[in-house]
């Protein structure tokens, strides 16, 4: 059986500092090329942070055909795998809420986040659903609120997608976030369970203001059960050998690296250059 080595990242949150985010998005890149990794996933709003004001968010956005992106594209690894990393973008003086698609330091295109919380009112809206390819997967994204709504999962599945990458972030009020602790992948998994789709996500983690993000990053089955997870509230790199064909037999965990400050790893004890959180 064919398969694809996929991973997705757990981050600290990385807030108006683009550069300590990049700095962060190359070493995680460079263990997980060594790793034979070909498609990486980053957090909902990694690059900037995730900034529902307008002023803030207006403040950061980047507009992809800008000098300003260019720049961001050309701090990118030029080999190793695709990557998926969330940000704030502008075009034509609206925002949203994006996740792009690049590869070896070039834009193959971008998701706009479809279904918007009522906090994130500086945000317009998108409309597409395209479909992404890397080697014989092919996949399609949806940010984190998306996973609510049959609709945006079913999209995924009618475009020709195996897999949906589900940029997330999850840092709540504490309270709320324990009410949500076990919902995330519940949700996730009757979308898959509906549309007949894999599915791997990717959050922050940590605590700010009072707020906590745990997580979760998994892979979850076109049955909707999550086969393989990292350890929640600790950063990491989740890499999985996962089918071309989407289905069961062979998928398998291939390794989780802790991402810890010090260096520190987890199982296995293999020693990674995890890049230190903000």
């Amino acid at each position: 059986m064919n398969s694809i080595r996929i991973a997705a990242v757990q981050t600290p949150e990385f807030r108006e500092n683009v550069e300590a985010a990049l700095d962060y998005a190359v070493k995680v890149a460079a263990l997980a090329e060594a790793d034979g990794v070909a498609l990486l996933v980053f957090p909902e709003g990694f690059l900037q942070g995730y900034l529902i004001d307008e002023r803030s968010a207006r403040r950061v956005a980047l507009d992809l055909a800008s000098a300003e992106f260019a720049a961001v594209l050309d701090r990118l690894p030029k080999s190793g795998p695709v990557l998926v990393m969330g940000l704030i973008e502008i075009d034509d003086g609206r925002l949203f809420n994006t996740a792009v698609v690049v590869e070896r330091g070039a834009l193959l295109g971008r998701y706009r986040k479809t279904h918007l919380l009522p906090g994130e009112r500086a945000f317009e809206a998108g409309k597409d659903s395209p479909l992404f390819a890397t080697g014989a997967l092919r996949f399609g994204i949806n940010i984190c609120y998306d996973t609510n709504f049959p609709e945006a999962a079913a999209k995924v599945a009618a475009s020709g997608a195996s897999l949906i990458l589900c940029l997330s972030n999850n840092m709540m009020p504490r309270e709320k976030a324990e009410i949500f602790k076990p919902l995330h992948n519940a949700v996730r998994g009757e979308r898959c369970r509906e549309a007949g789709l894999w599915l791997i996500s990717s959050d922050v983690t940590g605590e700010r203001d009072g707020r906590i993000a745990w997580g979760p990053t998994a892979v979850l089955n076109r049955q909707g059960h999550v086969v393989a997870q990292l350890p929640l509230e600790e950063p990491g790199l989740l890499v999985f050998d996962f089918p071309c064909d989407g289905q069961d037999a062979g998928a398998r965990l291939k390794r989780q690296y802790g991402c810890r400050r010090g260096l520190q790893t987890r199982r296995p004890a293999i020693r990674s250059p995890c890049p230190e959180g903000s």
